[in-house]
């Protein structure tokens, strides 16, 4: 729940949240005390935007001279098909559509054994219009003729959505500090080329691991692992982002220009020799600044579901195996109140009650007044 330091700025290690709390805060008969964990290395892995991670970003400025990170969510399915539909192996990626050619996304779809079928769909979260839901674009991007079939006459069975990383390699931050090191998507090492993640975080967490092994046998403790950031670059983790760095900075110039340019980086350019592109592009916006006024926007008709290719968020967090105990603290907080209502809301036409894929933010009018309702027991994390 917490980073603690030591006196002189290093980290010393974490403080585990107090379990069995009510919604009042006050002790349950559950209730387990949080520990304090000392460590001579702490490793931070807590995927994307990780509340201790992010801290730790800013007070030791490891994001200095870097890109403003980029991220997406993605929402995933995962489906049972008749038996002759199924093609175990079969790996299915798309660009576009149904988003518009200037928003930033794309689908993926993989044939497992025992006739399972998942798949996702991923937006950028630097659109501009706020009408937009990323919930419902997934559902309407089952729909198309290159998707349908996969999956028609089958049955979903399970349900989530993750936050990504998008940034690549020029928003990787500075991945160590005094005492400590972010491994994975807390630092930001997924491929968003090839919406795939997990071989690298695996990667960078045995890179770290290895560094901290040789500090501790050298009686080494509370410095900066340098050999874990000198191993990186010396991989072929790196050698694979750094082939892809300029994909998302192609892909705000458009869907168009952002494919021909993919294609050019990863196939024209190896196959004439060329290991890494001879360029480099650089985004200079956060995410949220591309947001435009909700009346400066067209508002999009999502059709209903049907209740058999595409459904509604309610019926698909139902089956997301989200479990909370009704009567815990919320773990979603707001740092000022206010603001749902005063500037997203007002603006922005209440963007929250769209994005978020499990109806966990809702805008109730009680008393003649708006107010952002949390229903932080929907939330599929």
């Amino acid at each position: 729940s917490e980073v603690i330091y030591n006196a002189d700025g290093s980290v010393q290690g974490v403080a585990t949240g107090h379990q069995g709390l009510g919604k009042d805060g006050e002790p349950t008969g559950d209730f387990q005390i949080g520990m304090e964990l000392h460590a001579k290395y702490t490793v931070f892995a807590e995927g994307a935007r990780g509340h201790l991670g992010k801290e730790l970003i800013e007070r030791f400025q490891l994001d200095a001279g870097k890109d403003p990170q980029a991220y997406g969510i993605g929402i995933k399915e995962l489906w049972e098909v008749p038996a002759d539909q199924a093609k175990p192996g079969l790996v299915v990626h798309t660009a576009g559509w149904p988003l518009d050619g200037q928003t930033y996304g794309g689908g993926f779809l993989y044939h497992l054994e025992g006739n399972k079928v998942t798949l996702g769909f991923v937006v950028g979260l630097d659109y501009s219009n706020p009408w937009l839901s990323p919930f419902e674009e997934m559902q309407r991007w089952k729909t198309h003729p290159s998707i349908r079939p996969h999956i028609e006459g089958g049955k979903r069975i399970g349900y989530g959505a993750r936050a990504i990383v998008a940034g690549g390699l020029h928003s990787l931050p500075k991945t160590v500090f005094p005492g400590g090191a972010l491994v994975g998507c807390d630092a930001g090492y997924l491929n968003a080329a090839r919406i795939k993640g997990s071989h690298a975080a695996i990667k960078s967490g045995m890179l770290c691991a290895e560094a901290a092994f040789e500090a501790i046998q050298a009686g080494r403790s509370g410095d900066e692992l340098v050999a874990y950031p000198q191993a990186f670059e010396q991989s072929w983790l790196y050698r694979e982002l750094d082939q892809s760095r300029n994909f998302k900075a192609w892909f705000k110039k458009g869907n168009t220009v952002g494919a021909l340019m993919t294609g050019i980086e990863h196939w024209l350019l190896p196959k004439l020799g060329m290991k890494r592109p001879p360029w480099s592009l650089h985004r200079t916006h956060a995410d949220h600044t591309y947001l435009r006024p909700a009346a400066e926007c067209p508002k999009i008709d999502y059709p209903k579901p049907d209740g058999k290719l595409t459904f509604d968020r309610l019926s698909s967090v139902f089956i997301s195996n989200t479990n909370h105990a009704e009567d815990q603290p919320a773990h979603l907080t707001l740092k000022d109140a206010g603001v749902p209502v005063s500037v997203n809301l007002a603006k922005y036409a209440g963007p929250e009650s769209r994005y978020c894929p499990a109806g966990v933010y809702e805008f109730v009018n009680k008393d003649g007044a708006d107010q952002l309702v949390i229903n932080a027991q929907n939330c599929v994390h």
